[in-house]
């Protein structure tokens, strides 16, 4: 019984960082523009597919090269994005607008992608594949691997933030945008920054959900809306909170599969989220608004 909760805690640990990564995206942009980008999870559909459709699988690059290229071309696309959809999304009075701009900006995404690399799932053969043994309990390799990358983003994010300049102009622009355009930040290039660094994001989660999911529109669906259940549950817009969020609701999530049918674990990401909307809406490590 213990090594089977070890090995539930270690692939909750696992899914609980992609949460926590898709609900720093979620916060990166919201905090950047005001927007709440619901087309995340098509963001990270469209990073599985450039990077395993058309670097892998199209051209043949091996994974590394593969990889880099598709960050690259995921921050490009970010930059785009920014400046034709999430710049001028902000001027919106209406939240409601900008929510569903952004919802039918993912339906384009994946019907391009589905034009481009049709309709059928796909993956890539032996990809992360392979297992280890820590006593009596069996960890994919995939999973120690999107513990460690996610590991490493979250620092090098934290690091950004904390000891570059674009990283304290960022910060400041998503305290004040209009106090950081009076001193002089330019609050547009810092929101395509922002928003290219969410894409890239949405690229690794991309590539690190490929073993565990097929290539498919659909692929990110659920992590992409557990993603945002994580953000509430730690403190929307707030980053330590969006991982603390995470986590706690990937163990959860996956402890609770010892008692209730696995048809029904999907259920438990939005009862916590219900429940937290009504008894604790500041979240774990939100502060409660006076």
């Amino acid at each position: 019984m213990i090594w089977t909760i070890i090995q539930l805690v270690i692939s909750g640990i696992a899914m609980g960082f992609v949460y926590a990564l898709i609900g720093i995206e979620y916060t990166l942009i919201y905090n950047a523009s005001g927007v709440l980008n619901f087309s995340h999870d098509k963001m990270v559909s469209l990073g599985a597919y450039i990077y395993a459709g058309m670097f892998v699988l199209g051209l043949g690059w091996n994974s590394v090269v593969s990889a880099i290229a598709s960050l690259l071309l995921m921050a490009v696309f970010g930059i785009l994005v920014a400046y034709l959809i999430f710049i001028p999304l902000r001027k919106q009075k209406s939240m409601i607008f900008t929510i569903m701009a952004t919802i039918m900006f993912g339906k384009v995404i994946m019907e391009g992608a589905c034009l481009i690399w049709g309709g059928n799932a796909f993956t890539i053969p032996d990809f992360m594949s392979g297992t280890y043994q820590i006593g009596n309990a069996v960890i994919s390799k995939s999973n120690l691997f999107l513990i460690i990358t996610a590991i490493v983003i979250v620092a090098l994010l934290q690091f950004y933030l904390q000891k570059t300049k674009p990283g304290k102009a960022m910060r400041c622009v998503a305290q004040n945008r209009t106090a950081a355009s009076i001193v002089g930040i330019d609050v547009n290039r810092n929101m395509a920054i922002t928003i290219a660094i969410s894409t890239v994001i949405c690229c690794c989660i991309g590539i690190l959900v490929v073993p565990l999911y097929n290539v498919s529109s659909t692929m990110s669906n659920m992590i992409g809306l557990k993603g945002f259940a994580a953000g509430v549950l730690g403190g929307f817009g707030y980053m330590p909170g969006c991982i603390a969020g995470g986590l706690v609701l990937g163990i959860v999530e996956n402890i609770a599969s010892m008692i209730l049918p696995s048809v029904y674990k999907d259920v438990v990401a939005f009862v916590l989220l219900v429940a937290f909307l009504l008894f604790r809406p500041q979240g774990l490590l939100g502060k409660k608004n006076k």
